[in-house]
C-alpha cells in the first residue's frame, strides 16, 4: 500500500479523460472531490471543452452549498431557461444574488460559451458578494485588444488580482472563450 501523502490525491477519479499525467489533474481532483464540478457524464469530465454560462453558474452555484431556492419560479424571466433544466436553479440563484445576469429580461443564454470579459465580471460579481474588497484595478493600456465598454472595469479588476492574465504580451482576448 502506498501511503497518503498530502501530494497524494485521496479520490479515484472515474474519468477516462482525466489522466494521473495531465497538468490539470490535481485541480480536477480537487473539484470533483468537493463537488464543485461533476463532469459531462459519468465518465467525462470533458477538460477541454469551453465553459458555458450554464456550467459556471453551475460551479458557483455549489460553491454556495447548493442554496435551495424552490420557492421560486425557476425559469423566469428567462425563455431559454425551462425550469426542470439542470442548470436551473443555478441560474435563478446567479440572478437573485446578482452574481450573474442574462443578457436581456428574457434571456440567459445557458449553452453559449462563456467569454474571457463575461467571466471577469462573474467572478468580481462573486467576490462583492462574498463581500471582498473589488476596488483593485490594473492598467490595461499595454493590450491592442481592449474590453468591451461594460466590461472595462471588470477586466481591470480581473487582471489585477491575477485571474486573468493576457494570453500574450499585447493580447488579452476579452472576447475569447474561456
Amino acid at each position: 500500500d502506498v501511503p497518503i501523502t498530502p501530494d497524494t490525491p485521496a479520490v479515484t477519479l472515474p474519468f477516462t479523460d482525466v489522466a494521473e499525467s495531465d497538468w490539470f489533474y490535481d485541480p480536477v481532483v480537487y473539484a470533483y472531490d468537493t463537488g464543485i464540478m461533476t463532469g459531462t457524464s459519468a465518465t467525462e469530465f470533458a477538460p477541454n471543452v469551453t465553459m458555458t454560462r450554464a456550467m459556471i453558474v453551475s460551479v458557483l452555484y455549489r460553491l454556495e452549498g447548493s442554496p435551495d431556492l424552490s420557492e421560486g419560479n425557476l425559469g423566469y424571466p428567462y425563455e431559454d431557461v425551462e425550469g426542470d433544466a439542470w442548470y436551473a436553479m443555478p441560474v435563478y440563484w446567479a440572478r437573485e444574488s446578482g452574481v450573474m445576469a442574462g443578457y436581456s429580461d428574457s434571456t440567459f443564454g445557458p449553452n453559449d460559451p462563456i467569454t474571457r470579459e463575461q467571466l471577469a465580471a462573474i467572478f468580481m460579481n462573486y467576490a462583492a458578494y462574498k463581500g471582498e474588497d473589488v476596488s483593485n484595478r490594473a492598467d490595461l493600456t499595454s493590450y491592442t485588444d481592449q474590453p468591451s465598454t461594460w466590461a472595462t472595469e471588470t477586466m481591470s479588476w480581473a487582471v489585477a488580482e491575477g485571474l486573468i492574465s493576457g494570453v500574450t504580451n499585447t493580447e488579452l482576448q476579452p472576447q475569447g472563450n474561456a
